[in-house]
């Protein structure tokens, strides 16, 4: 399953890449486009091995859902992002490791386009992970995993970086789905420690690989707004508002700090979260300053 949006520069690749990667399993590929203003859909209708779904931008979240409901019936679903590629053999491995007890979805290896490492594994959010502190290397101040060694060998984590996953079709409905109201940005951390909650793992193999280049659909003033809103609301939704609003304050410091550091998004990112008439009117955040 994968969403475009302006996708035209990478699309092509990774759908290249998907009948080495399945081996001899039986599949589909289903892409919803969410409203494309370049020649994306006129690519993906050109070619007879994919299911073309066009859409307005209902966002991440909610073209993934588009997808999968537009979807034969299959046991697995695999969440890709039009910047990535798969290796061969990599889904059939991912789900060698999606049929052991209580495994809902599975993250591979992924590397950048340079070949080095692409560190995609997370742990949950928490106030003393908020200023993502990678550099201090302990795991109460950080949210990415850094560490090399850490991918070397199969375990369970938190979440991971939804650029490819593989998710058990049943968990996926039982779910609901990705949340849509995250539009984009926090829907794969959302679903992960969900699926924990209800039973499922989530589980990264080093048996399988990717590469993803990342930032195909780019970065803007608005989308990094929109990230750092969705964590906030994340958190507020599992940890309760009392603690959320000292993740909302710890938040808007750190934001504070990049600006007059000079990261030019943060500006922006401060305002919004002072002001919730700023926010994307997408993320339909609500009016009160601790987004919803």
């Amino acid at each position: 399953m994968v969403v475009t949006y302006n996708s035209a520069e990478h699309i092509e690749e990774l759908l290249d890449s998907i009948p080495a990667s399945m081996g001899t399993l039986a599949y589909s590929v289903v892409v919803v486009d969410n409203g494309s203003s370049d020649s994306t859909v006129e690519l993906l209708e050109q070619r007879a091995d994919v299911i073309a779904v066009r859409s307005s931008n209902v966002g991440y979240a909610g073209g993934m859902n588009r997808a999968v409901r537009a979807s034969p019936p299959a046991d697995a679903v695999l969440i890709l992002n039009p910047d990535a590629t798969l290796d061969n053999g990599a889904v059939p491995a991912m789900l060698d490791v999606l049929r052991k007890p209580g495994v809902g979805i599975v993250a591979p290896r992924v590397r950048e386009a340079d070949g080095s490492l692409s560190p995609t594994l997370r742990r949950g959010p928490t106030l003393g992970r908020v200023g993502g502190l990678s550099f201090t290397g302990w795991p109460a101040f950080t949210e990415r995993i850094e560490k090399a060694a850490e991918y070397d060998t199969e375990h369970e984590v938190d979440w991971a970086v939804g650029a490819i996953l593989l998710v058990d079709a049943e968990c996926y409905e039982r779910l609901g789905g990705m949340d849509e109201s995250y539009f984009l940005y926090s829907e794969e951390t959302d679903f992960s420690l969900r699926a924990k909650d209800a039973g499922w793992s989530t589980v990264y193999t080093p048996n399988a690989s990717a590469m993803h280049i990342g930032g195909g659909s780019g970065e803007s003033a608005t989308t990094h707004i929109m990230k750092q809103v969705n964590r906030i609301r994340l958190y507020r939704r599992r940890a309760g508002t009392t603690h959320a609003w000292f993740y909302y304050g710890m938040t808007v410091l750190i934001e504070l700090r990049r600006a007059l550091l000079g990261h030019d998004k943060s500006w922006p990112t401060v305002r919004a979260l002072l002001r919730p008439s700023l926010r994307p009117p997408a993320l339909n955040a609500g009016g009160s300053i601790l987004p919803r």
